[in-house]
């Protein structure tokens, strides 16, 4: 009864009393064909116990990407975490911190912001940063809202080389607005040309770097014709690990710089929580989403620690606020900051080294594989392969025999039939050369 406190007869007084004829009645507003009419293929329900046993059984149904060979990537990367990490973010002034609704008297939470901003306005080469948003894909849909208000244009053009869940992010976000969202095609072989898209009505450009194939681009060029037209560029990072080794967005020229931060500190954890980074020029910063954690002095001329910039509506703007972000991924965010302090710049560049080093040696051994070809010229430490078959069913054998080999084009483009022979392989600083053979020796079986 724990899991079920209500009766038939409680159910039926709360529905008199609000006047609904029954439990459907409520969700009328869904329309009739969009509703589940069938039953889940779940057992009913138990007790504790027994709850317990049937969700560890479904759990080992999972594969771990730390248990086996693991070469997935798209957008969530497996690093090691350092020990300390987890350590100190599970003190009990870290874990149970909340949002600071009466900031002042939250001094630790708030320097703690006010660092990750400095670090975060560091790696994407920027002027100020915000305290973190929900993920990366939200930050890339915020930053393009964003654009519009900056601009007062009705347009944005995405890179067809954009993650393809960062890109549905934005195009689900404008969906009812007066907004036109401009999807170009993907460009697997790389070679997109989006200086052609940039006009006077376009609002922003937003391009990845590395892109979704791993693709290493120069944005300098694209910076420029954006800015020669009055559009502003949007710089998209969905491994943060890269900025160790890799020219910043805002180093190039974008104007707005998002990119998910899961890469340090944050474990896969199947799928989330994550965290987004969010980082603008300074004269954009009140067209910027989420809030700012700002360093000051008392009357005693000690250091301090303010909420600078709150733009939310549950705060003052209301309805005239940037954004309805409800929260930041403070812990999320705190793990990414106690990862980079503990590794340092240093550290960072050669965590970065080592991960580019490690996909070269991971790319140069699949090429030499019978028919498969690697895409990208210059990539960092996530490439695509282009296999003479569709690659999901070879990542579905490969898994059954205890290798994760990566993400098939298939399972991000499934509304390309073309790009289902694309193989997305990312190598990292846990890939070991034993892993490299079974991967390789696994797609020649496959292959063959």
């Amino acid at each position: 009864m724990r899991y079920l406190p209500l009766t038939d007869a409680d159910r039926a007084a709360m529905l008199a009393r609000i006047g609904a004829p029954s439990v459907d009645a409520l969700f009328d507003a869904i329309p009739a064909g969009q509703r589940f009419a069938g039953t889940f293929d779940l057992p009913d329900h138990q007790g504790e116990l027994a709850v317990e046993r049937r969700i560890a059984a479904y759990a080992r149904g999972n594969i771990a990407a730390g248990d086996v060979p693991s070469f997935l990537g798209a957008g969530a990367y497996r690093h090691h975490v350092p020990a300390a990490v987890d350590h100190l973010i599970q003190r009990g002034e870290f874990l149970t911190a909340y949002t600071p609704y009466q900031p002042e008297i939250s001094q630790g939470t708030l320097q703690a912001l006010f660092e990750f901003q400095t670090q975060v306005a560091l790696l994407t080469g920027m002027e100020v940063a915000n305290a973190s948003m929900y993920d990366g894909a939200n930050a890339c849909a915020e930053a393009v809202l964003m654009a519009r208000r900056v601009t007062g244009r009705n347009r944005a053009v995405l890179s067809g080389n954009l993650h393809p869940h960062w890109r549905d992010a934005v195009v689900t976000l404008a969906r009812w607005l007066d907004f036109e969202i401009v999807v170009l095609p993907p460009e697997p072989a790389g070679g997109e040309d989006l200086v052609a898209a940039v006009d006077s009505g376009t609002a922003c450009i937003v391009v990845q770097n590395p892109d979704a194939f791993g693709h290493l681009a120069d944005l300098s060029p694209l910076a420029e014709a954006c800015h020669a037209a009055g559009a502003l560029l949007v710089g998209a990072v969905t491994e943060v690990v890269s900025l160790g080794a890799v020219e910043s967005p805002g180093e190039m020229g974008a104007d707005i710089v998002v990119a998910e931060g899961q890469g340090l500190g944050n474990a896969l954890m199947f799928g989330g929580p994550y965290l987004g980074l969010f980082a603008t020029r300074q004269k954009f910063v009140r067209q910027m989403p989420g809030r700012v954690a700002g360093q000051t002095v008392d009357t005693d001329g000690r250091r301090g620690f303010v909420l600078t910039l709150s733009t939310r509506e549950q705060h003052i703007r209301r309805e005239k606020a940037t954004s309805n972000i409800c929260t930041n991924s403070g812990l999320c965010a705190m793990a990414f900051s106690i990862h980079l302090a503990l590794l340092g710049e240093q550290g960072l560049t050669g965590l970065a080294a080592l991960n580019h080093v490690t996909a070269i040696r991971t790319a140069d051994r699949l090429a030499a594989l019978p028919g498969v070809r690697v895409l990208p010229r210059a990539f960092f430490n996530e490439f695509a392969l282009r296999l003479p078959r569709p690659s999901a069913p070879v990542v579905e054998r490969l898994a059954g025999q205890g290798v994760l080999a990566g993400v098939p084009g298939a399972r991000l483009w499934p509304e390309r039939p073309e790009l289902a022979d694309i193989l997305l392989v990312a190598a990292t600083e846990v890939t070991t050369d034993e892993d490299i053979e079974a991967l390789a020796g696994g797609l020649a079986e496959a292959l063959a």
